[in-house]
């Protein structure tokens, strides 16, 4: 280990992603993806010392793990540059562009990350005109979310907006940092309050059920993940209708469609008891 980085506990999240992840070494299934387009007049350097920046404010963008005594560790660089390597695809033509463009951002999608080595973000940065730029950004699941992109994205551009102008950062430190979180969660989800977790959650899932839906085949033995997407829209005057429903019942939308799910999947299921899982962010302080 290098000495210029630090070692800190995990929060149970990326407790999880380490287990998944040793399970399945070779999956990209938590690699989080994202192609932004920069149509202005790029100034390259400034988009590296950006990037720098981000890697520099945010602990968790140059942290890597390791398992010690069976348990996963951060380890937190001190210093670390973020990589960007630069592909000019303005010699090809219109149609051949795209394939590439859609090749490229397929591969660096599917690139299988090593948390034990790092980095666990990866920038490419592909010119496709004078004025037009796409920034492929690979992130993996256990140093980042769906709303910690947000948070990237809104400091890549006032930091990006500040530089260019020859101004010094405008956003100032960070209060918290995600190792923080994660050593107060490692002490108050402990003892009593561990115990009582885990008896609720053991009293509510441990004799439910597999989902036995009627499909056309029978499953494999080996999951294939070959999934899909149905997309479909609903009328105005039904999404009035929930609405309606949903401030009577005083829930959200979310509830409210999360009990209409269920129950279809008790209809094809013809069972009673049925659970779902889904994301959140669970963030409760404004500094998370």
């Amino acid at each position: 280990m290098s000495v210029d980085a630090y070692v800190l506990p995990t929060s149970f999240a990326q407790r999880r992603m380490w287990f998944l992840h040793q399970l399945v070494p070779d999956s990209p299934f938590y690699n989080i993806h994202v192609a932004l387009p920069l149509d202005f007049s790029l100034d390259f350097g400034v988009l590296r010392r950006t990037l720098d920046e981000m890697v520099r404010r945010h602990e968790v963008l140059r942290t890597t793990f390791v398992e010690e005594s069976g348990t996963p560790v951060q380890v937190v660089a001190d210093v670390r540059t973020q990589e960007l390597p630069v592909r000019d695809l303005r010699t090809l033509e219109k149609a051949e562009r795209g394939a590439e463009v859609r090749r490229l951002s397929t591969e660096a999608a599917r690139q299988i990350f090593d948390l034990r080595q790092g980095p666990l973000l990866r920038t490419t940065l592909l010119v496709l005109g004078e004025r037009e730029h796409l920034l492929l950004i690979t992130i993996h699941h256990i140093i980042s979310d769906a709303w910690s992109m947000g948070v990237f994205f809104k400091e890549v551009g006032a930091l990006y907006e500040a530089f260019a102008g020859g101004q010094a950062s405008p956003l100032p430190d960070l209060p918290l940092q995600y190792a923080d979180f994660a050593e107060w969660q490692q002490e108050w989800l402990a003892g009593d309050v561990l115990a009582a977790q885990l008896d609720y959650w053991r009293g509510n899932l441990g004799d439910l059920p597999d989902l036995d839906l009627p499909t056309d085949r029978p499953r494999p033995a080996i999951p294939s993940f070959k999934g899909a997407c149905h997309r479909f829209q609903i009328g105005s005057a039904l999404v009035e209708d929930l609405g309606r429903l949903v401030r009577r019942a005083e829930c959200t939308p979310f509830m409210g469609l999360l009990a209409v799910y269920a129950m279809l999947l008790h209809r094809y299921a013809d069972q009673d008891d049925i659970v779902v899982g889904a994301p959140i962010a669970n963030r409760n302080h404004v500094e998370l």
